[in-house]
């Protein structure tokens, strides 16, 4: 059976939007938190803003334009349609690098960084710094299909994305890249070892501290061993409800699109770097444009799944092997699950790429495009 990848061009019925707009023109809000912090979560103030943006200023269209202008694609993988941006390099030798979102990311949060990694000549850098683009949407995102029965998690993900770069015609030599979930699949992928992967790259590592670890911890560790422990005491409620009752919150995230975009936006404003007010680091349109990758083709549900499936996936399995092949890590000071230059050592035995940004948090591709397209090129050149 030939396996297609078909174009995937992006058409919204206006039914639809004229739909968001009616719910938007009719939202009945909560009484303001009692509070004057972040601390019982987004601030009516700022949701009622976003909201008024996306109702009487922002333009999906030119976010369709856009997407459609990178190949929007899909292809039948293991049973399942997935949804990919495939953005060639002009160069015909570029590396081709497989990019990987998470939640509540989407394929757009990479936007700022396909130009200069496709064409680094027009962007400050060199030809021999090029890629070939391929960024899919994980499986229950955006308009990748919905699984129908358990097994979609972190280590199926991995090996489907495998099976998209041999389709692509790229599987004799590839790179891979990915934060927040889109890391645990990267490494994920770094474990299958397929033979042309030269190398991953990860803005974010999932990693528990061993005792003596915590024993022996620096001044700077240690720190970020207390932002770790903060985020578990105060920020990952979200975590909890998704990996534990996916379905109780997805009932909100389908029939709301506030509910939705707070549910979304607390991630934003709690795990980037801008002490509480995401709009200060990205422009709100942005974060506008990633919401709708979760309403338009209702995947608040079945992405907050997927953290149901990833914890059952860890539930059962150990720490794995150190990896072996090329490994580049970037830690942005934002990040709360950060790791040291020597932890990182212990855990990748081919460590060929360690920097810490000076500014930026969770959604580094967002917040900091240019130092992590810098450090994504840098961790490739010596593996090309």
């Amino acid at each position: 059976m030939t396996h297609l990848i078909e174009p995937f061009p992006l058409h919204i019925p206006q039914a639809h939007l004229d739909d968001l707009a009616e719910r938007l023109a009719q939202v009945r809000w909560p009484a303001p938190e009692t509070v004057s912090d972040n601390s019982q979560g987004p601030r009516l103030h700022r949701i009622q803003a976003l909201a008024e943006r996306w109702r009487s200023g922002y333009d999906w269209r030119t976010t369709e334009v856009q997407l459609n202008h990178w190949n929007s694609s899909r292809t039948e993988i293991d049973g399942l349609g997935i949804h990919f941006l495939h953005i060639r390099s002009p160069h015909a030798d570029a590396l081709p690098l497989l990019l990987t979102h998470g939640w509540p990311g989407s394929i757009l949060e990479f936007r700022a960084m396909v130009g200069p990694l496709t064409d680094p000549m027009a962007h400050g850098g060199q030809a021999s710094d090029a890629f070939h683009l391929v960024i899919p949407a994980l499986p229950g995102f955006g308009f990748s299909d919905k699984p129908r029965t358990p097994g979609w998690g972190v280590g199926r993900t991995a090996a489907a994305w495998v099976q998209l770069m041999d389709r692509l015609g790229y599987g004799e030599r590839w790179a891979a890249q990915g934060g927040d979930w889109g890391a645990a699949v990267t490494t994920a992928i770094g474990h299958l070892s397929p033979p042309g992967l030269v190398g991953i790259h990860l803005n974010m590592v999932m990693y528990r501290p061993t005792a003596e670890e915590i024993a022996q911890a620096t001044p700077e560790e240690a720190r970020m061993l207390a932002d770790a422990q903060r985020y578990e005491r105060e920020l990952s409620g979200y975590m909890k409800v998704q990996s534990t009752r996916p379905q109780s919150i997805g009932f909100a995230l389908s029939d709301s699109p506030i509910g939705l975009a707070a549910w979304v936006y607390a991630l934003f404003q709690d795990a980037s770097d801008s002490q509480g007010e995401p709009e200060h680091v990205i422009d709100l349109d942005a974060l506008i444009d990633d919401i709708m990758l979760y309403w338009l083709p209702n995947a608040g549900p079945s992405s907050v799944r997927f953290y149901w499936e990833a914890m059952g996936e860890m539930q059962q399995q150990g720490p794995g092997p150190a990896l072996a092949l090329p490994v580049g890590i970037s830690m942005f000071p934002g990040e709360l699950l950060r790791l040291s230059r020597r932890w990182a050592q212990a855990r990748f035995d081919n460590l060929q790429f360690f920097a810490e940004a000076e500014h930026g948090g969770h959604f580094a591709a967002m917040e900091n495009p240019l130092v992590l397209t810098e450090h994504v090129r840098e961790t490739f050149r010596n593996v090309r």
